[in-house]
């Protein structure tokens, strides 16, 4: 039996790929390669020594799908594949319903249809809005989220719950990552947007290899020690062993299980700059900018329900997410290549 992963050669996926290889499990990838590279996965390939069953494929496409299913013994589905800015999001709302939400309903439906009843979905701290309390909890109240990522995000999980409510025998997992950085130790795999990085980290970089002039960090008057945002960034293989901490419990039929995957530390735009620099020698110009839509000024959690349920922790620093992101960078200077 294998894992489905959909968006498994995105950055996020193509780490998870790999720590559920190492641990002894069939995966089974689906991705549509629009913001992602099929060259990732070849390089997971060559960590693993594993062979990627891949198919190019669209979520939206039920046909298609459908033949993947029949083709492949399908045990459970990770779900990552989705549009992810929040900037983005913000000026092409209609993109992100059509390719988030009706994506995902052709998916779930093909699941269905399949008898296919176990799904881990890709969420994000972005449900909480503008959190209530920090550090938050799984309990914290869903907020006014801000953005049209995030209100998919919220969608789909209520969504899953309500598919899961009508029907006991579907088993799904939540996890919502907080913000996902750093790359794989061997400096051949890392985060690779395509043009101009939405991200903090990805923009940093390129700005330490020569590719961009500068870093525009948006606001610097929040009410925030520094006046720039706060946010809870986690080391991408960290939240990509979460994932198989979750497949694990996924298999002991939970229900619905939901968990904040984060350090539990908030890090200030600037303290990931000065950070960058203490670890990498490298000095990262910058200029403040104004604010932008869609951002809340502080959003950090509490993990203690995933330590305590899945026997999960986020294992590294902020220095190590940023010598790690740098390698990957500095070796790589123009990211994937097909």
């Amino acid at each position: 039996m294998s894992i489905l992963v959909t968006g498994g050669a995105g950055y996020i996926g193509s780490h998870t790929v790999i720590e559920l290889q190492n641990a002894g499990e069939e995966v089974v990838v689906v991705d549509n390669l629009v913001n992602s590279s099929r060259e990732s996965l070849r390089r997971v390939e060559k960590i693993t020594g594993k062979p990627v069953k891949f198919y190019e494929a669209d979520i939206n496409d039920a046909a298609k799908l459908e033949e993947i299913f029949d083709r492949e013994a399908v045990e459970s589905v990770i779900h990552f594949a989705g549009l992810k800015a929040v900037g983005e999001s913000v000026e092409k709302p209609l993109e992100y319903y059509m390719n988030n939400i009706s994506g995902s309903l052709v998916l779930f439906n093909t699941m269905r249809k399949y008898n296919v009843k176990n799904i881990i979905f890709s969420s994000s701290a972005t449900v909480y809005g503008n959190p209530s309390f920090v550090p938050i909890t799984e309990e914290c109240p869903k907020g006014k989220i801000t953005n049209p990522y995030g209100k998919t995000k919220e969608m789909l999980e209520e969504i899953l719950i309500d598919i899961q409510k009508a029907d006991s025998e579907w088993n799904v997992i939540l996890l919502r990552y907080f913000n996902p950085i750093g790359a794989h130790e061997s400096g051949t795999m890392g985060e690779n947007p395509r043009g101009i990085p939405n991200n903090l980290m990805p923009y940093i970089t390129q700005v330490a290899v020569g590719k961009l002039k500068k870093l525009g960090v948006f606001g610097d008057d929040y009410d925030t020690p520094d006046g720039t945002c706060i946010r809870d960034y986690i080391h991408v293989v960290d939240l990509a062993a979460g994932h198989v901490k979750a497949v694990s419990k996924l298999r002991k039929k939970p229900g619905i299980s939901v968990y904040n995957l984060g350090t539990g530390t908030g890090s200030s735009v600037l303290d990931v700059i000065k950070s960058f620099e203490a670890a990498t020698g490298v000095k990262i110009p910058y200029e403040v900018k104004p604010r932008r839509a869609g951002d809340v000024p502080v959003c950090y959690c509490d993990a203690g329900k995933a330590a305590r349920e899945l026997g999960w922790k986020a294992q590294y620093d902020l220095k190590k997410m940023c010598e790690d992101s740098w390698r990957w960078q500095k070796n790589n200077p123009e990211g994937y290549v097909d």
